[in-house]
């Protein structure tokens, strides 16, 4: 038997026939935006690694300028989870949480790794014995998750060092040019988020708890630290003013 790399999914036959706008934010990699219905595919992306909190509305404004609709029209939300860095991660998913609940419309949490292995299933290229997709987690670490040919996730995700790989796997993603990997032929580069709009349905929810994999880069300091010590910093002596 031929297995198939997504289920099948029931729609009703309004839902068909007028399935209305559904926005994707992806924040993992760059700050991403889709917008989908039915043929008609709109994808945004700022590659700036520290803009995440001020182009994403801009980028969700413009996508919605383009499909002639007003950002209040979307009918379904889509986010990717991660795995991410925390600030840019949490940036995107608190924003997609907001839009969902003007929309009055449930928000639909899937893996960003597996957004990525969808575009390569679709591409036709991905390698038959299976493959990994990375992206870059920094610290000289990737964020990575391994997939049979068919997309289906069957190991991580995970976060570690380039050597930590499943070995004997084809790599690509995202991570491949931020750690020297050479990626496979056919390989994606980047998020599509407007695949992630359009094929949403046929990806599995993850949960909409954030895959940070690690703890942030930046912590709340547990012990009270001194800021004046005698190695740190000395006082010059006190002189008396002249003529006193």
């Amino acid at each position: 038997m031929t297995s198939t790399p997504f289920p099948d999914f029931h729609f009703d036959t309004d839902e068909r026939a007028d399935p209305g706008w559904t926005l994707a934010v992806d924040t993992s990699t760059a700050v991403c935006v889709g917008l989908a219905r039915g043929d008609q595919v709109i994808s945004l992306r700022d590659d700036n690694p520290r803009a995440h909190a001020e182009q994403l509305m801009p980028l969700v404004e413009s996508a919605c300028a383009q499909a002639g609709i007003e950002v209040h029209e979307i009918s379904e939300v889509a986010v990717g989870v991660g795995p991410g860095p925390y600030t840019g991660l949490r940036v995107g998913i608190v924003t997609a949480r907001v839009l969902a609940e003007l929309g009055g419309t449930p928000l639909h949490p899937v893996c960003s790794l597996d957004v990525l292995a969808r575009q390569w299933v679709d591409s036709a290229t991905a390698p038959a014995e299976g493959f990994v997709v990375a992206t870059d987690a920094r610290r000289h670490e990737l964020y990575w998750a391994a997939y049979d040919a068919a997309g289906w996730r069957v190991d991580g995700p995970s976060v570690g060092k380039p050597q930590t790989l499943p070995a004997g796997l084809p790599v690509g993603g995202p991570g491949c040019a931020a750690r020297g990997i050479e990626p496979a032929e056919g390989a994606p580069e980047v998020l599509d988020a407007g695949l992630l709009a359009s094929c949403w349905r046929e990806l599995p929810n993850v949960g909409i708890e954030p895959l940070y994999l690690r703890d942030p880069d930046a912590t709340v300091p547990t012990t009270r630290k001194a800021t004046l010590t005698p190695t740190r910093l000395t006082l010059p002596p006190l002189r008396r003013p002249a003529g006193r």
